[in-house]
């Protein structure tokens, strides 16, 4: 279901879609990457992917949103088949992410970063956009005044909206990419790695804004993350891969009690869990 067309609170409003992987195989030559894969993240709550490195965390968000095409098994949005859906067409579909690595474009603001999120959903044809005719005109004004209103507020960058991106320390260029993710209106989002690199009081801001986002605009929320703290804080259910499989899946308790968590985390990881 396109949300082209509606308000960021007008999407907010509908809430989160399901998101379903079934019987996920992807393969690199004779790299067998994901074996079987097979979750379900419910719609309007968090649920995150851990696992050591080299699980096939990326991997999984790779085909969800589909720069990879598996080799067996679908991904579903809601009751929608999307497994060979294209790129672009999944965002109208409600599905938006966040990288690991910082995604913005150098050189642009934070405002005009975040609205390219949104321009997926104009609806001024090329031709009246070509000439930035009345109708195109006054679409991106209503979604400047839109994405201020609705998404740098709510992320507390107003203070830096006019600002390039390439000045803003590390923790508001996430936050910077979040906003853009939140502008395409999402219904879910994938989050890869959002704290990476952060430091603990940055951590614990995109920790509130992931929840604020979850709660308050009924957003499915799926993410990878290393920060085992934050995962077992704020998700509702874990999903633990190894080896491109998935191990456990459950609530955050069952799954820090699971023997095979335990083994796949031992070292330094595995006190996180305990």
């Amino acid at each position: 279901m396109s949300t082209a067309g509606t308000s960021l609170s007008q999407s907010a409003a509908t809430g989160g879609l399901a998101l379903s992987v079934e019987g996920v195989d992807l393969r690199f030559g004779g790299i067998h990457a994901l074996r079987g894969v097979s979750f379900a993240a419910a719609p309007g709550q968090v649920t995150a992917v851990i696992g050591p490195n080299g699980a096939g965390k990326t991997s999984v968000f790779n085909t969800i949103s589909g720069f990879y095409r598996p080799a067996a098994g679908r991904i579903l949005l809601g009751d929608e088949d999307i497994t060979h859906t294209p790129v672009h067409a999944r965002a109208g579909r409600g599905l938006a992410r966040t990288f690991q690595n910082i995604a913005l474009f150098r050189g642009l603001t934070v405002l005009e970063n975040v609205k390219l999120g949104g321009h997926h959903t104009m609806q001024a044809g090329v031709f009246s956009a070509l000439v930035y005719g009345r109708a195109a005109r006054e679409e991106e004004l209503r979604l400047r005044a839109e994405v201020e209103r609705k998404v740098i507020d709510f992320l507390e960058i107003d203070h830096v909206r006019h600002l390039s991106v390439d000045v803003l320390p590390y923790g508001l260029q996430k936050r910077v990419e979040l906003a853009r993710a939140l502008a395409m209106r999402p219904r879910v989002l994938l989050l890869d790695e959002p704290v990476a690199g952060m430091n603990r009081e940055e951590t614990e801001d995109m920790a509130r804004f992931i929840l604020d986002v979850q709660e308050e605009w009924g957003v499915t929320v799926l993410l990878v993350e290393h920060d085992m703290g934050m995962v077992m804080d704020i998700s509702s259910h874990v999903v633990v891969l190894n080896f491109g499989q998935v191990i456990a899946s459950g609530t955050p308790a069952e799954v820090r009690r699971h023997p095979q968590v335990i083994e796949a985390y031992l070292g330094a990881e595995s006190e996180a869990l305990a």
